[in-house]
């Protein structure tokens, strides 16, 4: 038996974990998740990246609007914007579940790694779904409204403010989760897969924990990567407006570039199959295909194209 651990953020993230998730059974994945983008809002912690994951799993994922939970309803929303809360961080009544079932348990004195696990089995799911650290991690960018929490600029500015840099709060300081050490630490480690997030949004924060950057070069194990970019462009998300104004090129040259030091072999889709030369002279394998996730049948066969990368068999 073989154990894959998979870095995920974001949408694209939770869409291949998903796939990794049909296509390995519990005892061979851990997920590890970014918790960068988790902040305090109305008194509850909201974990977007571990709850984009969760529900990708659990199959509760809306999958139209590419966030929250389907079949959702908003009155709860309704009823705190008629009483003068904030409301430019929409949460869903289903969602407002979740958000309240995690912060009853941390203020019980749980950690996130504990009420994840908690929550995640509630919900069906077998598969390790870990935070990537149990100690708060927050994301923020510099514009020049000065430095934003990633919420902030992300969903309130609607990343229209211009970035010149991104860091980290909490780091360095913050230990990886149980879960996430043991999966770096595994003898059986077959390969690390970085799921088509943004890399400097909802990789990096993972890989700006204590010692992972580190542990994850000192494995001799691959390393693939799926590119966020098709068409050389984004999918969604500021990913490409945030390389131009980080002075990189909008391009999977620049994405292999960012994780150099670490990445072996990028996934790459159809329509940049002409990056692939340039991947492979600077030193990194490069497959392409359709890497464009519309359903499950999307998700299970790129999660079996980057496992092949690795030359990870599944059954």
């Amino acid at each position: 038996m073989s154990h894959i651990l998979a870095l995920s953020g974001g949408v694209g993230g939770a869409k291949l974990a998903a796939g990794l998730a049909a296509v390995l059974p519990p005892e061979r994945l851990t997920i590890a998740v970014n918790t960068g983008d988790d902040f305090e809002h109305l008194g509850l912690t909201v974990c977007p990246d571990i709850d984009s994951v969760t529900y990708a799993l659990a199959g509760l994922n809306d999958t139209v609007r590419g966030w929250g939970v389907k079949d959702e309803t908003w009155q709860a929303m309704a009823m705190l914007k008629a009483l003068g809360e904030p409301d430019w961080f929409n949460l869903g009544d289903r969602d407002l579940g979740m958000h309240i079932a995690r912060s009853w348990h941390l203020r019980s004195g749980e950690t996130l790694s504990q009420v994840t696990a908690r929550l995640t089995r509630a919900l069906g799911i077998a598969h390790a779904i870990v935070p990537m650290s149990d100690a708060p991690v927050r994301t923020q960018v510099r514009t020049e409204q000065g430095w934003l929490d990633f919420q902030r600029y992300f969903v309130a500015e609607q990343c229209r403010p211009a970035a010149s840099a991104i860091r980290f709060a909490g780091t360095p300081g913050a230990a990886p989760s149980p879960g996430f050490a043991a999966a770096l630490a595994r003898d059986d480690l077959a390969a690390v897969v970085i799921c088509p997030s943004n890399p400097y949004l909802s990789v990096d924060p993972i890989l700006a924990v204590d010692g992972v950057r580190a542990a994850l070069a000192a494995r001799a194990v691959p390393v693939i990567a799926v590119s966020p970019l098709v068409g050389g462009k984004a999918l969604k998300g500021p990913l490409a407006k945030l390389l131009g104004e980080l002075g990189q090129t909008v391009s999977n040259a620049a994405i292999a570039a960012h994780y150099a030091g670490l990445l072996d072999h990028l996934v790459i889709d159809q329509s940049d199959a002409a990056d692939a030369g340039g991947l492979r002279a600077g030193g990194v394998s490069a497959t392409i295909t359709g890497t464009v996730m519309c359903d499950a049948d999307d998700r299970e066969r790129l999660a079996r194209v980057a496992l092949s990368a690795a030359r990870i068999e599944t059954g």
